[in-house]
């Protein structure tokens, strides 16, 4: 996830306490300052996962030739103007996503996952998604 979609993502806070659903982040390293640089734009906790088991037995990544194709240069410019610098540091080809999970069986509500550098999920997707859960009694 990166820091521009970090902070839509964090301006759901509100209506997602509202609705008792928390705002998780997870991470596959700790590279420098990453995590401390990465909370400014992230209103909810911070998991590292550095076996990688969140990102699954197969792992998307997307290689050096990813920086050719035109999309990611487009959101590479959307999250320029929009304020947000990112780095060069760490592993930085797996590809990320966002899941809205509910409890027990309900599973996965909501699973996009980045289809090159900077795709990012529709908040109002999220929103939909979060708004199905069913709390546990």
């Amino acid at each position: 996830m990166c820091r521009e979609e970090a902070s839509e993502l964090s301006s759901l806070k509100p209506q997602l306490e509202e609705l008792g659903v928390p705002l998780v982040a997870v991470v596959k390293e700790i590279v420098g300052t990453e995590i401390q640089d990465f909370r400014p734009h992230f209103a909810g906790e911070i998991y590292v996962d550095e076996k990688k088991h969140f990102y699954g037995p197969l792992q998307r990544k997307m290689g050096g030739l990813g920086f050719i194709r035109f999309g990611v240069w487009q959101n590479f410019v959307r999250a320029w103007r929009s304020g947000y610098q990112g780095n060069m540091n760490g592993e930085g080809f797996i590809l990320g996503g966002v899941f809205v999970i509910g409890p027990g069986d309900q599973g996965i509500l909501l699973e996009h996952r980045e289809k090159e550098f900077g795709n990012k999920v529709d908040i109002a997707d999220v929103l939909k998604a979060v708004k199905k859960i069913v709390p546990r009694k």
